[in-house]
């Protein structure tokens, strides 16, 4: 395998966390991108709340999961965990509830279909943008080829709670960032996905590499 090209880590880190809960990694690039934060950022909402760290969790979201030991600070840390559990969030959306791939994805920012709508044209924007930026660099596959068919993932009991922020970062590994065929989620999940590819990375940078 070749050596991972030079990627910022904002890239990388979603790479890894998608092809950790087999998420096409186009999609969590363009959920990062539309989110826009950054490690130590609080922005403060109309209703009092804050969305937080480079991956925006809202403050009353967090609330959920203080249970499982998760907390603001470690959401806004200058790691790879805030994409860990982004790409957690976004998984359970794709498979749990009801719309299309694009509104489910949506439901990250918003359930509300005034804010939901235009962040979702917005993410299909991204998505396309980061599916050909991605296959430009690497070996990609997309999940909506009707060729490209792969055995659906068996989703653990360990899926479906969030990742404490310990074993996120003793998991992360360089070449994570690669997926293998076997852990994409499949349909009936990935229906309704429109024009826009589900980019998969596997194993390789091309030839070319990164620029």
């Amino acid at each position: 395998m070749n050596d991972l090209p030079p990627l910022p880590p904002a890239i990388l880190c979603s790479m890894s966390a998608a092809a950790s809960y087999g998420v096409p990694a186009n999609v969590l690039l363009a959920v990062a991108d539309m989110e826009g934060g950054r490690p130590g950022l609080w922005v403060l909402n109309a209703n009092g709340t804050y969305d937080v760290g480079p991956m925006q969790f809202n403050t009353d979201y967090l609330k959920k999961l203080a249970p499982y030991g998760i907390t603001p600070a470690a959401v806004a840390a200058d790691n790879c965990y805030p994409y860990q559990l982004a790409a957690w969030r976004v998984r359970n959306h794709i498979v749990d509830d009801n719309g299309d791939l694009w509104t489910r994805v949506s439901n990250y920012h918003s359930r509300n279909a005034q804010f939901n709508r235009p962040y979702r044209l917005g993410l299909m924007r991204r998505a396309r943008y980061w599916a050909e930026w991605l296959a430009s660099r690497f070996r990609t596959y997309d999940m909506t080829d009707p060729l490209e068919r792969v055995r659906p993932a068996t989703q653990s009991e360990e899926k479906r709670k969030p990742i404490k922020q310990r074993a996120a970062r003793a998991t992360i590994k360089p070449h994570a960032a690669y997926a293998s065929r076997s852990t994409a989620i499949r349909e009936p999940s990935m229906q309704a996905a429109g024009d826009v590819p589900l980019t998969i990375t596997i194993r390789e940078p091309t030839e070319e590499g990164v620029p």
